[in-house]
């Protein structure tokens, strides 16, 4: 029997106003037939990952699975209404604003992280030099890597401010945000190429441990997929987020439009 959640409700708020994927700017976010910059979906990650931690608490940070796909845009300023309906095991998580459908996704609890070898992903520097994207910046089959992140201290503070997360559990135990890893994924690309206005559409991740505030995040991403669909390009990757080059903390599988199709001046 489905057993509804109490429904979460953030103020959103565009993150990456002045970053370099211009897809969050107002003007050049119209250029592509949107009302305005788009609140990146790492952070409407973000705002999913609250339901399944207020229902499991540190054991969803140390082995939860959630996926989620992004079909409309949250934009700045805007409520959004995450809810969440429990049946069997699985949480169905939904995000709306403004009256549409804006992410749907799911979580669970499996009995235990599974395992995964640091040695089936192999370590990889990020590019010298970026250079302007191109298909084969994502070839099928590429190891990219990242450049190492930490969020400590205050920047902690303000990333949880940010994704108006006001769990104490992250404070409270010293841990990370999983919204943290997705920030990781989307560096992947930026890390490795000089892209234009871009769009993260869905990821699956499966956390391995719980992250600590302040660890150096890292990535090990293999290209999975790189192709055309409806005039947009389209990079798939399958991925270890890692804590201090030794800790594997999730296992990812991200989806973005590294191209997205311009639409047509009226």
């Amino acid at each position: 029997m489905a057993s509804p959640l109490e429904t979460y409700r953030v103020s959103a708020y565009n993150t990456s106003k002045f970053s370099e994927n211009k897809i969050h700017d107002d003007a050049v976010a119209r250029k592509f037939g949107f009302s305005g910059g788009l609140v990146p979906g790492v952070d409407v990650f973000a705002y999913m990952v609250h339901l399944p931690v207020a229902k499991w608490g540190r054991a969803f940070l140390e082995r939860g699975l959630i996926e989620a796909r992004f079909v409309k845009p949250v934009y700045d300023g805007e409520i959004a209404h995450v809810s969440g309906e429990e049946s069997n095991g699985v949480l169905s998580i939904e995000v709306e604003s403004r009256g549409q459908l804006c992410a749907t996704g799911s979580a669970s609890l499996p009995a235990s992280a599974p395992s995964f070898a640091m040695a089936d992903y192999s370590a990889a520097v990020p590019v010298a030099e970026r250079q302007p994207v191109n298909a084969a910046s994502y070839e099928i089959g590429k190891w990219l890597g990242t450049v190492p992140r930490a969020w400590a201290g205050a920047a902690a503070t303000e990333y949880l401010h940010d994704v108006r997360e006001h769990d104490p559990i992250y404070a409270r135990e010293g841990l990370g945000h999983p919204g943290l890893l997705q920030r990781i994924m989307n560096k992947v690309l930026v890390d490795n190429a000089i892209l234009g206005p871009w769009i993260h559409v869905g990821s699956k991740m499966q956390l391995l441990s719980a992250a600590r505030s302040g660890d150096e995040l890292t990535a090990r991403a293999k290209v999975t997929g790189n192709y055309e669909k409806k005039g947009h390009r389209f990079v798939e990757l399958d991925a270890l987020v890692l804590a201090n080059g030794t800790t594997p903390l999730a296992h990812c599988q991200h989806i973005a439009i590294y191209q997205p199709r311009e639409q047509a001046a009226a």
